[in-house]
């Protein structure tokens, strides 16, 4: 199967190099051709590259309105030439794409890593910004279920689970507490979590995935409580992900994100700057719950 992220790169570098030069729609052809011979010689993705450059062309005026919206303080025209090309493909795939062979978090995601690679130190956020708040106004399609209703005709009582175990990191430095979160690609912060294993002990799992996922060593304190969302795989369709979360301690160190896809960023906070901050409601009683035992409201 072809490398999809390389012929999105492709992509991005023939559209950069068709923007810079004057955008002249005949010269296209031509760059995507000598782009694919030189960077992806024997490549069998050809159409995909074709199809999306020539779909963001054709659609230009249209996705700059829409960066313009999502990006008010940023005209289209002085917002980085990389930048804007890769907020060109991510719309395009966000709002023409198939969801299911390019799910809007695939979008996203892909353009963040983009914006990583080809762009500034601070594109991937600017992307993501971007992308995450078209996506909100797009009213989050794709993203994962919370309800327990029947989907596509498979009974919620016949849904695969999956178990999941996450935690409230807290650390102490001086006289502060602080939270560490995780940042996802549809712009909020969230609770690190990870899979328990089919035998696994909640509390080891919780442990280790929070090691591999923010590089903390934790130390359970007490479980906060649990929830239940069904998301949805490109394999295995709807599942129920249950996930049980604990208060944890950290020593206070820098979080290092680990290769989890979906998230850019894990970072520190003071529990005075957390009521700012963008969280999913389902994990809102659980973080409360943990910031009363911590300030002793328990």
């Amino acid at each position: 199967m072809a490398n999809r992220h390389l012929s999105r790169s492709i992509v991005m570098q023939s559209l950069f190099e068709w923007d810079f030069s004057g955008k002249k729609i005949k010269e296209l052809d031509g760059i995507i051709n000598r782009n694919i011979e030189e960077f992806a010689p024997g490549v069998d993705d050809g159409e995909f590259i074709k199809n999306l450059a020539k779909g963001v062309v054709k659609n230009l005026s249209k996705l700059d309105g829409i960066i313009t919206k999502a990006a008010p303080e940023w005209p289209i025209e002085k917002i980085a030439i990389v930048d804007r090309n890769i907020l060109r493909i991510g719309l395009y795939e966000l709002l023409f794409s198939n969801r299911k062979e390019v799910p809007p978090k695939v979008a996203i995601n892909e353009s963040i890593e983009l914006a990583k690679g080809f762009g500034g130190e601070s594109s991937g956020r600017f992307v993501n910004g971007v992308l995450g708040s078209v996506y909100k106004e797009l009213g989050e399609p794709g993203k994962e279920e919370t309800t327990k209703k029947k989907i596509k005709d498979i009974p919620y009582e016949e849904m695969p689970i999956e178990k999941l175990g996450g935690a409230v990191v807290y650390a102490k430095k001086g006289n502060e507490i602080y939270l560490g979160f995780v940042h996802d690609v549809f712009g909020h912060w969230t609770l690190s979590k990870g899979r328990i294993e089919v035998g696994e002990d909640e509390k080891e799992a919780t442990i280790r995935e929070i090691k591999e996922e923010i590089d903390v060593d934790i130390k359970i304190k007490e479980k906060l409580g649990s929830n239940e969302y069904i998301a949805s795989d490109p394999e295995k369709g709807k599942i129920r992900k249950q996930v049980v979360y604990f208060l944890a301690e950290a020593k206070y160190k820098e979080l290092n994100l680990g290769k989890s896809g979906g998230l850019d960023d894990a970072k520190w906070f003071k529990l005075k700057e957390i009521v700012d901050l963008n969280f999913y409601d389902d994990i809102l009683p659980i973080i409360t719950k943990a910031v009363n035992i911590l300030l002793g409201k328990k």
